[in-house]
Formats: C-alpha cells, structure tokens, sequence
C-alpha cells in the first residue's frame, strides 16, 4: 500500500499510475455535498482527461439533465454557451448534486478544452441514473416530431399509460400490483422502435434510444420500489451500469469513461454487508463485466466537517455538521493515521489489518440526521477490498449550490438517499 499527501494536484501521480491504463475509473464521495469532494474528484478527472485521454464523465444524475451540460461542454450547435446555465436548469431534487459551483467549474473547464479540438475528439458529460421518466419521455417526444414524425403513435401509447398517474409514478408502482400493468407493453415497444433507430443514426437518435431505456428503467424501478427491499436498489444499480456500457460502446472500441458517483455505488458491494442483503452497485458489476485490471474504484471519507444535506426528503438543503467519525470506524483510525488530505493506493501482500479487516465507513446521503451517528450512516467494509484507492480528507466543508428552482423529485432511494 502507497500514502501520499495531497496538497497539489501533482500528488496524484501515483494514483495516476494506478489508473492511467483503466478502462473505467469511478470516483466516489461519502456525501453527496462536500465541497472538498468534489473539487479533489475534479482536479483528478482533469488529469484523467487531458493526460490520460478519457473520453466522458459520466455522473449520478439525469440523462436529460445532463445532456443540455454535455451539449454546452462539447460546443453543440443547439447548446448553451455557459454550462453553468446548464446546470441552473437542473430541477430535481436534491438540486445541489450537481448544481453547484464545483461542478459548474469542472464544466467550464471541460469547455474550454473541448473547443480547441475536433469534435470527435471532445469529452463528453452524461447522466446514468434512472428517475427522470416524464423528462425522458418529453425528450422522445420532441426528436420523433422533429426525426420520425411515424413512430410518434408508439410513444404516445406508452406515455398515455402513465398519464392517469400524473407526475406521481410511484402511484403506478402502487396500482401495478393491483392491476396489470399494461405500461410494461408499451414501453417495450417504444423501446424497440428508438432502438432500432439508434443503431443507424447520429447522436440525437442515441440520445433518444438511451430516454427509452430511461423509461422501460424507471418502469420497473416503480413497480419493484413499491415492495421495498433491495430489488429497486439493483434495478437502478443495472441501469446505471448498462448506460456506461452503452455509453464506452458508442464513443468506440478505444473509449475510456470516469463516473462520479457516491460510494455506495463505486465500491465494491461484495466487500460490504450490502452483498448480504442482495444489494449489487455499479463498482461490483464494472469488475464483473470488465475485469477487476480494467476497472479502478477510487473512494472517498473524512473524519469531521460540514456538508449540504436535507434533514427530510423534499426539504431545503443546509449546510449541517457532521460530527467527529464514532470510535471503531475506519474514518477514526484514519484520523489517527494519516496527514490532514492523503491517497492511499491499495496493493501488494503487506497490508495493515485496517485495509483488510472489516470496520464501519462512513455514508450520508441526500436525506443526513446528525443525531443517527451513534447506531446508523455506517456501512461495514473492507476498505482494501472495496476500493483500489481512497482519497481521505480530515475535515471538510459544504459545497457551493447554484440558484436553482427543486421540484420535489421521487421518494427517497433505498436505503438510504444515495
């Protein structure tokens, strides 16, 4: 095992190495909303991209959202020419994920080095995650009027399923185990027909193939959500997980992706309690499908700090104090251990207990109650197991929110807002 202090972006050469001949790198956080997080993840994806040439970020968050970001980003002829007005038109709740100043910096940056190369060279900016229903069929409905006027009856089927339900899918989920549910069908067949499309088009066509998968995904998210347990869970973790797999399909044979998302989802679930429970996450599911030497999981922990959560789902955001990691936990030991910012870079036969034993890591979601730390916001994990490295920093802070207008999005993930 290697340590190095972090103090400039240079010090990430040795995780560099590590990483430099991955297919995949996914970058956690143990909050969705600390500003430390997600400027240390932006100076590393920086690297990966104009050093090491990978071609997108792919991101927790909405594919229609994110594609008015990768249209700015990569200088579309229909995108908006500051990205941070992008990401002002993120609605969903919890807005701050990616509306936030951090983000908005990464993206102008992303810009910039976009517009002084050709276009088939450009990085791109993407959402994997599943939720955004009503978005994704609106964005259908809009390219077939414009590119396949004749398929729009096929769309409109599956839209008028939905429709009794109003924006409140989960009210589907709730009726479908009740009734049949028809919608099933239809979004089958609207899936067919964009995907079809897709297979011979450009990227508008991509685009609308992936807000199909969006849906047949949310549509199976809502009927599994309503039973709880984790199959809603492993529904979304698959999608998340087939859309990067589409994604590095379609920017070709040599392309090389970076996913940010939280580390409930970028660490290995099998070196968690969550495999007991059924649970699966895209980190384990991109070493399966890839292979454990293609894929580099990268984590994230702090002792203290502040962040922005919600003390309820739908609630506004604040910036709430996370007190100092509870005795036993592996954010203690570090504490103890290391310089206030380091990476670890996992490897080699000689490893401390720490690394290999299981103790408790630290995970806050969206939705965080301080008062938990005593018995909750903990999972159980073998930290050399479930990451290649881990980016550790003592003390954090709360990250920047945009102005932004949050609608009250979908109910709260199991299990626990991440």
């Amino acid at each position: 095992m290697l340590v190095q202090r972090l103090g400039a972006p240079s010090d990430f050469d040795p995780l560099l190495e590590r990483v430099r001949n991955a297919r995949v790198v996914m970058i956690g956080e143990s909050t969705h909303g600390s500003y430390d997080y997600y400027r240390l993840r932006e100076q590393l994806t920086r690297r990966l991209i104009a050093e090491c040439g990978f071609s997108f970020v792919a991101v927790e968050g909405d594919w229609p959202d994110c594609d008015r970001v990768h249209r700015s980003v990569t200088g579309a002829p229909d995108g908006i020419p500051d990205p941070q007005v992008a990401l002002e038109h993120f609605e969903r709740w919890p807005t701050w994920m990616w509306a936030n100043a951090e983000v908005s910096r990464f993206c102008r940056w992303l810009r910039a080095w976009n517009l002084e190369r050709p276009e088939a060279e450009r990085a791109g900016f993407h959402g994997l995650d599943v939720y955004s229903l009503w978005e994704s069929m609106q964005a259908i409905f809009d390219y077939l009027g414009e590119e396949d006027p004749a398929s729009l009856e096929v769309a409109q089927d599956a839209y008028r399923c939905f429709e009794p339900y109003g924006k409140r899918v989960e009210e589907y989920g709730a009726a479908s185990r009740f009734v049949s549910a028809r919608c099933e069908e239809e979004v089958v067949r609207l899936l067919a027909r964009t995907r079809e499309q897709a297979l011979c088009d450009g990227p508008d066509s991509f685009s609308a193939w992936q807000n199909a998968e969006v849906v047949a995904g949310a549509e199976r998210y809502y009927r599994a959500m309503v039973a709880g347990g984790p199959e809603s869970w492993n529904i979304r973790d698959i999608h998340m997980q087939d859309t990067l797999d589409r994604l590095l399909d379609r920017y070709g044979p040599d392309a090389r992706g970076v996913v940010w998302a939280h580390n409930t989802h970028v660490g290995d679930a099998r070196a968690t309690d969550m495999s007991a429970d059924g649970m699966v996450n895209i980190g384990q599911l991109a070493r399966e499908r890839h292979g454990a030497d293609a894929v580099a999981l990268v984590g994230f922990g702090c002792y203290r700090g502040t962040a922005v959560a919600a003390p309820r789902w739908g609630s506004p955001a604040e910036a709430m104090v996370m007190p100092p990691a509870r005795e036993g936990s592996i954010e203690r030991r570090l504490h103890e251990l290391l310089p206030e910012r380091a990476v670890l870079v996992f490897g080699g036969e000689d490893q401390p207990g720490w690394v290999t034993e299981t103790a408790d890591h630290r995970a806050i979601g969206v939705v965080y109650d301080p008062t938990f730390e005593s018995w909750g916001n903990y999972v159980p994990t073998r930290l050399g197991e479930r990451y290649d490295a881990f980016i550790w920093c003592d003390e954090t802070t709360a990250l920047h929110p945009l102005p932004a207008h949050a609608m009250t999005g979908e109910l709260e993930t199991y299990p626990a807002g991440v």
